[in-house]
């Protein structure tokens, strides 16, 4: 809104002290507006956020055991965390839970930097993103940042039928499980010209693979180590002969990797301020008691 001008002349007379108070009169709201919008423009990332008294924080859909359940209801770690992190700021937590994409470009396309085509999103954050150099650098409109966990894969084994796993070919005559579509699933099946295959079954989620090891419906199942440890918690009561082994196989990295959270590229105050409160938070005990309560073991990033 640009400011009025009015120039000197017969038909306004600026020199008449009375003429000048009734300007100044007009003039005085249309300007203290003018300055109202240029503040508004000039708020930082995290400035608006806090104006809104909201943080909007995107999370997958059906990812037991960090965010899962009805979406007015969801819970998990990611949730977990979410909640706590949004406390630290001392906002409001809105949850955007959204199915997961073709890739990991359409997710923080569509919750980070963009929004969905059929304008749903973007969030300010997003929650359960890979620390990746390669990730980060063929999606630049986004910031990766703060990773609180580890993620890994395991083999989880009932001893009484499989003591020691040292290979795949420990495997071999053995019932299995993984989870449909996912990459676990693929690299066991194709391991040695699909030596494996036939033994594989595939469940919804690597939860419901891991309790089908716990039932005896299968003697291991190739999951994330969180998804092993979220359906162990659960079964407490059942005797104790579960192990959790590493299964080296070709295209699985052996130390995993780092889950964080990304932003828009140029939300840099927003990414300190969240950085900040996750130190916080695990400087505090209080990340670990969220891991803790979840059945699953905080991890160095």
């Amino acid at each position: 809104m640009p400011i009025p001008f009015f120039p000197e002349n017969k038909h306004f007379p600026m020199g008449n002290p009375k003429v000048q108070r009734r300007t100044l009169a007009v003039l005085l709201p249309l300007i203290l507006g003018w300055s109202v919008v240029c503040a508004q423009t000039e708020l930082s990332d995290l400035a608006k956020i806090q104006a809104s008294g909201v943080l909007k924080v995107g999370v997958y859909k059906n990812n037991a055991p960090f965010s899962d359940g009805p979406v007015t209801d969801m819970k998990g770690l990611d949730i977990d965390i979410a909640k706590a992190l949004a406390k630290q700021l001392q906002l409001k937590l809105t949850l955007l839970p959204f199915d997961a994409g073709e890739n990991m470009g359409d997710d923080l396309r569509n919750m980070v930097w963009r929004g969905h085509y059929l304008g749903y999103g973007p969030a300010d954050v997003m929650m359960h993103v890979p620390v990746d150099k390669y990730l980060a650098q063929q999606n630049r409109q986004v910031f990766i940042f703060a990773p609180y966990m580890r993620q890994t894969q395991v083999l989880l084994h009932d001893t009484a039928v499989l003591p020691v796993v040292s290979g795949p070919e420990d495997l071999k005559g053995f019932k299995l499980a993984a989870e449909r579509g996912t990459g676990t699933a693929s690299v066991l099946m194709a391991h040695n010209a699909g030596m494996l295959m036939s033994q594989v079954a595939l469940y919804s989620t690597g939860v419901e693979a891991a309790k089908a090891v716990i039932d005896g419906k299968a003697a291991g199942a190739f999951v994330m180590r969180s998804q092993a440890e979220s359906m162990l918690s659960q079964s407490q009561s059942r005797p104790a002969h579960w192990s959790m082994s590493p299964l080296p196989l070709y295209g699985v990295p052996e130390n995993g990797w780092p889950l964080g959270m990304a932003v828009k590229a140029d939300y840099k105050d927003l990414a300190q301020a969240m950085q900040k409160a996750m130190q916080e938070l695990r400087s505090s005990g209080e990340l670990l008691a969220i891991f803790k309560s979840n059945g699953m073991t905080l991890t160095s990033p």
